[in-house]
């Protein structure tokens, strides 16, 4: 067996940061966090400013606490790299600013609502807030690897068509259908194919009993291919005409059969939404019984590991990934389910301070002193019940 899966280095982030690329030999491929949230409690994070007490400060002081925690986490991702945040109301309109400042705002790839909590929380007056966010940003959007997609959510039910070989598949439109793309944007993709309804045949040559057929929109605009004319005869297959209605009387369309089940690495994806249901990711009250499970309830409100292997799933997988906010241990666990599921060879460092944990808590009655000794003893459960095994490195 190769490196462990895990790792575990216990001390402030800001200095253990900017050492990880030279202990572990390479830059970091995707780094997840779930930094103390902005509640108006204290918390633990004493960087150099004062409180007074007010809302205004409050925000500026949990501000510098990220700032550099944020710089430190961008010097040592790959270029192909992403960060992930966890976050709620409290702190995202400040924490969208502070990420585009710090990542650039054309590296935004998403803010995405994750119902965590699918009941709402009850106390208090107001709504019953049942969402926190997921601030998702590339290192440099241009090269990210990441991708947004996932294999979890294709229905074999938006594929209705059955080929004579029994494939599955469905019909879209050759036709490109977003008006911005048209013959004067994508002069390229504007040009005549030809085809025959009856069999169904398209090529980009005349044949016998085809007619030549040029890309409209539903009103009679010209329009653009989706594909290029080596792409169409590359792909026979792949294309088919068909008689349809339009606006204007009745019209010859092309259509790319989209299988089911297509030949690429990992099988079909479908990109991810934006919004995260608790039924597809879980939610607080399944990552309180993960914890329970393996350490005792240790932990007010760990992050499930559904919503981190969701994570995970966008990025290659032997990525190396960092999470310096670790706090009960959850990306660490998630990290080895995944790679006990698919096979892969990720490996998490995660990082997390000696903050004591409250007296009289269920921790400090279990023996676990700092949230340091929570996360450790996770981990080395997982190592025992998943495995992969578990190291922890010097500070």
């Amino acid at each position: 067996m190769g490196e462990p899966w895990n790792a575990f280095v216990e001390g402030d982030n800001l200095d253990v940061l900017p050492t990880l690329p030279a202990r572990l030999g390479r830059a970091v491929d995707l780094v997840y966090i779930d930094p103390p949230y902005n509640t108006g409690n204290d918390f633990a994070y004493h960087d150099d400013f004062r409180e007074d007490g007010s809302r205004r400060s409050r925000h500026q002081a949990w501000v510098a606490m990220m700032r550099p925690r944020l710089e430190a986490a961008r010097e040592v991702l790959a270029e192909t790299g992403a960060i992930f945040v966890s976050i709620d109301d409290n702190e995202v309109a400040h924490l969208r600013l502070l990420m585009d400042e710090v990542y650039g705002e054309d590296n935004l790839l998403a803010q995405v609502v994750v119902n965590l909590n699918p009941k709402g929380r009850q106390l208090g007056k107001g709504f019953a807030t049942n969402h926190e966010y997921v601030l998702v940003y590339a290192r440099d959007a241009r090269r990210t690897v990441l991708d947004a997609s996932s294999a979890d959510g294709v229905d074999e039910r938006d594929f209705p068509l059955t080929a004579p070989d029994g494939r599955r598949h469905r019909l879209l439109p050759l036709r490109n259908t977003n008006k911005k793309f048209n013959p004067v944007t994508a002069r390229t993709l504007h040009f005549a194919v030809w085809g025959d309804p009856g069999s169904g045949r398209v090529s980009t040559t005349p044949f016998d009993g085809a007619v030549e057929i040029e890309p409209v929109f539903g009103d009679g605009r010209p329009a653009v291919w989706r594909w290029s004319r080596p792409l169409i005869d590359e792909r026979p297959e792949d294309v088919v005409c068909r008689v349809v209605k339009g606006k204007n009387g009745d019209r010859v369309d092309v259509y790319q059969r989209d299988w089911l089940h297509r030949d690429v690495p990992g099988g079909r994806r479908k990109k991810l939404r934006t919004i995260w249901l608790a039924e597809e990711v879980g939610s607080t009250d399944t990552a309180v019984a993960e914890l329970k499970e393996l350490v005792g309830h240790v932990f007010e409100s760990p992050k499930p590991t559904g919503l981190v292997r969701r994570i995970l799933g966008t990025m290659p997988d032997d990525a190396l990934v960092v999470d310096f906010f670790a706090g009960s241990g959850t990306t660490g666990h998630a990290v080895a389910l995944q790679n006990a599921a698919d096979g892969g060879s990720r490996r998490c460092v995660s990082v997390n301070s000696a903050e004591p944990t409250r007296p009289g808590s269920n921790a400090r009655n279990a023996g676990l002193l700092t949230v340091a000794d929570i996360t450790r003893a996770r981990l080395q459960a997982v190592a025992d019940t998943v495995g992969g095994g578990y190291e922890e490195l010097a500070p």
